[in-house]
This record gives structure tokens, C-alpha cells and sequence, in this order.
């Protein structure tokens, strides 16, 4: 992690941005001690400087950090964050070569273990430390449409822009009750500024809005998005009513073009089917309903006629809801709604305003979206972004930036392994360092590295470590 570290030259950034700085420590380790711990044993900053700087992991310049100083390396994380940022992409655009014509977008939720929202000022403001550069921020945790089924706990939501190979680009935080397509807007101008050369903006049916699409298109901008399918709008009644033929172009993968309009106002789309993704909704569908016919049959005719609980239940259930309808014979299920979810089956709709995308393009373009969702799942699973054990807004958005920090090092290494973070994290586990006492004096000495420690290290360019660190 350290070799990468210095590879990326994330080091160098820093200590520029520190070099007008007298903060009486060294910024630099101990930014780097906490991203280590994120990516090699994700825990509370207290467990870091308490046990696993003092226990389990030797970083060379972290011996005498404290822990308040962990804690103002994060607030000048935070205070410096654009700059750092943005300085660290170019370099690593630069020196991994990064294929930087497409950016995909995405947020999700990140919910906190409390009652109770933030509370701001008249302006809904709440004003950050000094240490934190005086910076005014929103009162960020607040209850708001959750992504991970919590809806009843206080909450922010992350942005984050990264490139087709999953690399992370740059990273947003907005409080709990910030609804997706209100963000493109600053997402869009904090990107104009790093000259990302012809950037296609690839994002999800949350971002879709008339207002969105003009923003993104200022400037002669480009976009690739899905688009959400409602019943009575453009998409459901003229797009997938559109005859035509589908052309395979991958597995599983069937695209057809469909135009809308005609000269400069013209609307290009894309239909995609997914043939097997058609096969499992309809099976999954056959079995809810199945299960209604079940429930319904166990429902006396007084009880549907009378509202009892099992009757409400059932029809604001968000599993069986959509499929039932009141009738004056009491709930019954919605043929019509049955039929009309059939349409929707297998597909997605994606459009673009970008001609030079061929039909096929624009389908295999938005499928990468998932490098986003691989994102997440690793900062939630793998390096434990939440639970987060701050308050203070400056504090959760320093959390964020260190994680979003471990995950480049993580895809770093990943690319140039072609293999998982965890597997090489175990692989490279077996180099351990040992303490030899004796009355002469003592020995730090690094094991020998296994075969398979040894290619991960050669596949990374790394020098195998010294045999004998330290002789007191």
C-alpha cells in the first residue's frame, strides 16, 4: 500500500499542501496510516492509533503520532480536499494511462446509528471547526429516501464519479434528504474545471430530468442515461411501442434504435433487452401472484369488504400492492396492472445525446455502469465505510474522502494484479515482521516471502522488503 502510495505520488500532494502549513506532526503518515487501516483492517480512528499502529502494523514514521493527531489530519484532509483531489487524479490519469472519455455517476446512502436529525441554523447550515477551515456546511445527517432499506434513520448521501475501469474520479457528500437528480448540477461544474477532454456523463434513471438534461448538454457536454419508464410518458408509449427488430450484441444483450422527433430536437434511444433477466421477472412474477391468490382465498368476503388489517396490509404491501386493485367486491387482483408489468419485462431504456454512439454502443456503455455499484459494495463491505463513529460534519466528510482514498490504492492494485484486493491482501499477510530479543540487544527481521507473496510484489513492481529492518 505504502509502494503504491508513493508510486501515485499521493505523498507529494500532500506535503505540498502541508509545506505552508506548521502543524507540528507529519501529515503525510498519518493520512497514510489511516488509509492503510481502512483498506487492511477498517475500524474506529481510536482502535487504529490504540491498537493497530501500536500491535498489529509497523508504518515507518507513525511510532509517536498521537491520536488527536489522527484527528487533525482529517480536518486538513477535509480543509484541502479539492485541491488534493483534484491533483491526484491528473497524476494518476497520467501515469496509469486512464481512459478518461467516459465517467459513470452514482450515489448512494450512508445511514447513522442515531434518533435524531442535525440541526441547523435559520439557513439549515451548522458551522464547522477552525481546524476544518472555517467551512460552512449543510446539516448533513438527515431522514431522506434510503438505498439500503433504512429509511427511519438519519442519513447522508455520497456521490461519487468514477472511470470505465473503476477508478474513482471524485467524490460528493449531500445531506440525507438530497434526492439524486438534484445533484448533476454540482456535479457538473465541479468536473468542468479538471479538462476531462470529451466526457461522457453515464448515469441512472435517478438523474433523469428535463432541467438535468440541459445542464448536462451546456457546452456542447455529452450524456448516457436510463431512463425511468412510467406508464403514459414518452419511454412506455412511444419508445416501447416502437416496432422493430432487435440485433444481439452480447450475451444476453439484445439493442434496437429508436427515434423520436425529428431535426435538431430529435431524440435518440436505445431499447435493450436482456432475454434471461425477461425469464426470471416473469417467474418471479407467476410466484407472487400465486401467493396473492393464496392470501386472497384465505380472506373472507366481509373482511375484504371491511378494511380489516390483513386487507390494508396487503394492499400498501410494497410486494403485492402494485398488483391489486379495490373493487366493490372487495381486493382483488389488477389484470391490467399484471399485463402492463409484462411489457417491462427484460428491458431498459438508455438515451444520449451524443451521435457518434451507435445504438449498440449506448446499451454496452450504460451496462458499465456497474463499475459504481462495485464501488459502493467494496467501500460498504470491504472497507466498512459505515459504520461511521463521527458527529461532526467536517469529520464524516473526512471519512468518506479516506475511503474513497484506500479504494483507489485498492484498484490500483487490483489492475496491475488482474485479481481481488482480498486475495492479494492475503497473499501478502504471510510477510510479517518479528522482534528477536536478547541480552546483546534486538533484532527487527522481515519473514521470507512466500512464492505467491513474492509474483504479487513482482506484479506490482515492489522491491521484496529487507530481511533485517532494525539491529539495536
Amino acid at each position: 500500500l505504502e509502494a503504491i502510495w508513493k508510486q501515485l505520488g499521493i505523498d507529494a500532494v500532500i506535503r505540498q499542501q502541508a509545506s505552508t502549513r506548521q502543524l507540528g506532526f507529519d501529515v503525510e503518515r498519518a493520512l497514510f496510516a489511516l488509509v492503510a487501516n481502512r483498506a487492511c483492517a477498517p475500524a474506529s480512528k481510536l482502535y487504529c492509533h490504540e491498537q493497530w499502529l501500536r500491535e498489529d502494523a509497523h508504518i515507518e514514521g507513525t511510532q509517536d503520532l498521537k491520536l488527536h493527531q489522527l484527528y487533525r489530519a482529517m480536518d486538513f484532509l477535509e480543509a484541502n480536499k479539492d485541491a488534493i483531489e483534484q491533483a491526484i487524479f491528473h497524476r494518476v490519469a497520467d501515469l496509469l494511462n486512464l481512459d478518461v472519455e467516459v465517467i459513470f455517476y452514482d450515489t448512494t446512502s450512508l445511514h447513522f446509528e442515531i434518533d435524531e436529525e442535525d440541526e441547523g441554523d435559520k439557513d439549515g447550515k451548522v458551522q464547522g471547526s477552525q481546524t476544518a477551515g472555517k467551512k460552512t456546511y449543510a446539516a448533513a445527517r438527515q431522514r431522506g429516501h434510503s438505498k439500503n432499506g433504512r429509511g427511519d434513520a438519519p442519513q447522508i448521501v455520497v456521490g461519487m464519479a468514477v472511470t470505465r475501469d473503476g477508478f474513482p474520479v471524485r467524490h460528493w457528500v449531500f445531506p440525507g434528504n438530497t434526492v439524486d437528480v438534484i445533484t448533476v448540477a454540482k456535479v457538473k461544474d465541479d468536473l468542468r474545471g479538471w479538462q476531462l477532454t470529451r466526457c461522457l456523463f453515464v448515469g441512472d434513471a435517478g438523474m433523469v430530468s428535463q432541467a438535468n438534461l440541459q445542464t448536462l448538454s451546456k457546452g456542447g457536454g455529452k450524456y448516457l442515461l436510463a431512463m425511468p419508464m412510467r406508464r403514459g410518458d414518452e419511454i412506455t408509449e412511444e419508445v416501447l411501442s416502437r416496432p422493430g427488430r432487435y440485433r444481439t450484441v452480447a450475451e444476453n444483450l439484445e439493442v434496437k434504435e429508436v427515434i423520436v422527433g425529428e431535426g435538431e430536437r430529435r431524440r435518440r434511444y436505445a431499447v435493450c433487452f436482456n432475454p434471461l433477466e425477461a425469464r426470471r421477472q416473469k417467474s418471479h412474477r407467476e410466484e407472487l401472484l400465486n401467493e396473492l391468490e393464496a392470501e386472497l382465498a384465505n380472506l373472507s368476503d366481509l373482511a375484504k369488504a371491511n378494511h380489516t388489517k390483513r386487507v390494508c396490509a396487503l394492499r400498501t404491501s410494497p410486494r403485492y400492492g402494485r398488483l391489486l386493485k379495490e373493487t366493490k367486491r372487495g381486493l382483488v387482483i389488477d389484470r391490467q396492472a399484471v399485463t402492463e408489468l409484462e411489457r417491462f419485462d427484460g428491458k431498459f431504456v438508455v438515451h444520449s445525446n451524443d451521435d457518434t454512439l451507435t445504438a449498440e454502443d449506448m446499451a454496452l456503455g450504460y451496462k458499465q455502469q456497474q463499475r459504481v455499484e462495485e464501488a459502493w459494495r467494496t467501500m460498504k463491505s470491504g472497507l466498512k465505510m459505515r459504520p461511521v463513529f463521527h458527529w461532526a460534519p467536517h469529520r464524516i466528510h473526512a471519512h468518506i474522502a479516506i475511503t474513497v482514498l484506500s479504494l483507489l490504492l485498492e484498484r490500483t492494485i487490483e489492475h496491475a494484479c488482474q485479481d481481488t484486493w482480498r486475495n492479494i491482501r492475503d497473499d501478502l499477510k504471510q510477510i510479517q515482521l518479528a522482534l528477536l530479543s536478547s541480552p546483546n540487544g534486538r533484532v527487527w527481521q522481515v519473514t521470507e516471502p512466500s512464492t505467491d507473496a513474492a509474483n504479487r510484489l513482482k506484479a506490482l513492481k515492489i522491491k521484496p522488503p529487507k530481511p533485517i529492518l532494525n539491529l539495536d
